[in-house]
């Protein structure tokens, strides 16, 4: 793992004299302390429309760790996962080597999650470790929490708190550890490495106006060496400075989000990069229902190579459908106009999305896509929870994607 040197550590303790750390006792970082015990089996099944065999996964996320309790604002995290699979390996885990099936992203290993040491004063907090970082609604940084190895950040993290709603955040990247992880092998390639090297800088900056109001204004300088945005790409050309402008809020039961960004290439990008992104997002909620419709546009950019709008570090799958079509954005661009709901039934969660899929660049179609899912605690037993999940995508008989229904059973325990 790559640790960085702990420096702002010691700017929290140099800050509290030595008087006041011995007035509490140390020992409250393990008495105030929580154990963590997660359990998530998934059943995954694909189903394409070419020449590769439908994939049947079965999984078993574990996840085991100790959350410190405070002595005088510092505090510590660990936490360590474990993905098995079950059953046959019927499907191609990008590690497996069973490239005749369909993909399931969710490698077998054992790896840290997170390890971290964190402060906590009136003014903000620093963490120094590996940590999870989701950054506003994750649409450019997060932690990919769907797929069973979570992506997690081995960085150094402050916010800054100095005026009320004020938050200032800023981030500097060492090494990230993709859902790929946690090995690499003679199966992977360019696309997908189990560790993204190079050196990144997050700022963003949010201002709470008012519920009705919030301003975030943000930068991200991404330096990623060693991943390309195909696997016939060049190294480092996902390397890029994205910077935009969010805002957001609700009144009366509606709620808004607009958003725009530039994203330019950044580092060694071989690629000259100059691609822009649109959101527009309507909400209301009645009665419990939440309803939500959108459109949201990634630019697309005709020259050399892919140059499009990426999000290399994105939470993707709760964007552009469920079915995963569009997790390298196209060099066409891609514009996605959506609408669905959320709403409770029976004790659970049941929500349905419809999404249209076209081409920013030009007037063409790639698809339409339909998700469904419903969420419930399971009687008896605290903490669990079933999942059913349904996601197809119709490719319009397009070449360049394929007709894809994916369906997911799962049940999760949480302690």
């Amino acid at each position: 793992m790559h640790m960085l040197k702990p420096a702002l550590l010691s700017l929290a303790v140099a800050g509290t004299s030595h008087a006041a750390l011995a007035a509490e006792d140390v020992s409250n970082l393990f008495t105030g302390g929580k154990a963590i015990l997660d359990a998530r089996y998934r059943f995954e099944n694909v189903d394409q429309n070419n020449n590769l065999r439908d994939a049947n996964a079965q999984t078993l996320r574990t996840r085991v760790g100790f959350q410190m309790g405070k002595w005088y604002g510092l505090s510590g995290l660990v936490e360590v996962d474990n993905v098995s699979r079950l059953g046959d390996a019927a499907y191609n885990s990008t590690r497996n080597g069973q490239t005749n099936y369909a993909m399931v992203v969710d490698p077998d290993g054992t790896e840290v999650n997170q390890a971290l040491l964190r402060y906590d004063q009136a003014f903000g907090s620093a963490v120094l470790g590996r940590q999870r970082i989701n950054l506003d609604n994750q649409r450019f940084v997060g932690g990919s929490a769907w797929r069973q190895n979570e992506q997690t950040y081995d960085a150094a993290l402050a916010q800054l708190k100095p005026l009320d709603g004020l938050t200032l955040t800023y981030s500097y990247l060492d090494n990230i550890n993709t859902i790929f992880g946690p090995e690499n092998g003679r199966f992977d390639n360019r696309t997908n490495p189990a560790n993204i090297e190079g050196h990144s800088h997050l700022f963003n900056a949010q201002y709470l106006v008012r519920p009705e109001l919030a301003v975030t204004a943000y930068s991200y300088l991404l330096g990623l060496d060693n991943i390309a945005t195909t696997a016939t790409s060049p190294l480092g050309s996902l390397s890029s400075r994205t910077s935009g402008l969010r805002l957001n809020g609700a009144l009366a039961g509606f709620s808004y989000a607009l958003e725009y960004a530039r994203q330019q290439d950044y580092a060694d990008n071989p690629l000259d990069l100059d691609s822009e992104y649109y959101l527009a997002e309507l909400g209301y909620v009645f009665k419990g229902v939440q309803l939500k419709g959108g459109y949201e546009v990634l630019g697309g950019d005709s020259g050399p190579g892919n140059r499009a709008f990426q999000t290399p570090l994105a939470t993707k799958h709760i964007f552009q459908g469920w079915a995963d079509q569009f997790l390298t954005t196209p060099a066409d661009g891609i514009e996605d106009a959506y609408l669905g709901f959320t709403a409770p039934l029976a004790g659970g969660s049941l929500q349905a999305w419809y999404h249209d899929f076209d081409t920013e660049q030009g007037s063409d179609s790639y698809g339409s896509e339909i998700d469904l899912s419903y969420a419930h605690p399971i009687p008896g037993v605290k903490g669990l929870v079933g999942l059913l999940k349904y996601a197809s995508y119709d490719s319009d008989d397009r070449a360049r994607t394929v007709d894809t229904d994916k369906l997911w059973v799962q049940v999760q325990y949480t302690y």
